[in-house]
């Protein structure tokens, strides 16, 4: 395996923290499993600790770096790969279903910086059967955030997001001395594999991540307090949901089943006055 270049400096602006330690690089490429005919796609290549070994074990990656004074390095270290591709860009606004086009589903995977994880995996979520998996490394706390079960502390709307789309499992932690700076926090890997079938399909998925972020706008009061004015105790105690649990402790397909109520309620009262 190459040997990671060390001349750039990491940018406090772009969040940059440069994986250094060989093993923990094996271990990554292990977990991923690149397959010589898969549609690889890494974010923030940075200087190509994880680049060079996807591009050993596949011959072909695409990559999306948002920093050019990378992008030459990268360019000259990978020249002997055809079928390496840079794309120069901001992968939060990068659309993933266009790249896919008619091809297979890509393999997404990076060394996400901390700043933009979670609206990345987010937006990420989002792409429907543009993406077969996602391997990322992750601030440890974000990857609890997104493995968590209902009631505990973790569990919260990156949970519900991230459990409704994908199943999700926390692979391994990496420690803080395998970065150039170090971060002052501990990472993890993590694994996101879309449900091949929604376990529990939300008629308007927009509307269920509404309801979703109001019930955990205060993780201490009750649904009955957070969901005020958008459903009402009535509603939920007809659904089997008491109004005096608290947000973390519900599931995803119960969430599922207050937005479906809400969005049927909706059609009717909108069905109503079309009618008047």
């Amino acid at each position: 395996m190459s040997q990671v270049p060390q001349q750039h400096r990491a940018r406090k602006r772009f969040g940059q923290n440069f994986l250094r330690d060989l093993g923990i690089i094996s271990r990554i490429v292990r977990a991923i499993g690149p397959r010589e005919g898969d549609r690889l796609v890494e974010i923030g290549p940075g200087q190509g600790a994880l680049t060079a070994p996807l591009l050993e074990a596949t011959g072909k990656l695409e990559v999306i770096e948002l920093d050019r004074d990378l992008i030459p390095g990268l360019r000259v270290q990978f020249f002997n790969y055809p079928d390496f591709v840079i794309h120069e860009g901001d992968a939060l606004k990068f659309d993933f279903t266009a790249l896919k086009g008619d091809g297979p589903a890509l393999r997404v995977v990076g060394n996400l910086p901390y700043n933009i994880s979670t609206p990345l995996i987010v937006h990420l979520l989002t792409m429907g059967n543009a993406i077969a998996d996602m391997h990322f490394m992750l601030q440890k706390e974000v990857v609890e955030r997104l493995a968590a079960e209902p009631g505990s502390t973790d569990w919260g709307r990156l949970s519900v997001m991230a459990q409704y789309y994908c199943h999700v499992d926390q692979l391994f932690i990496v420690p803080p001395e395998a970065f150039v700076p170090r971060p002052k926090v501990d990472s993890a890997i993590v694994r996101l594999t879309p449900h091949e079938s929604l376990p529990q399909t939300a008629d308007d998925p927009a509307l269920l991540f509404e309801l979703v972020k109001l019930a955990f706008g205060q993780r201490r009061k009750t649904l009955r307090n957070n969901l005020k004015g958008r459903v009402s105790a009535e509603t939920l105690e007809a659904l089997g949901i008491d109004p005096a649990r608290r947000p973390q402790t519900l599931s995803v397909a119960e969430y599922v089943t207050i937005a479906n109520q809400v969005a049927a309620d909706e059609a009717l009262s909108n069905k109503g006055s079309d009618d008047a």
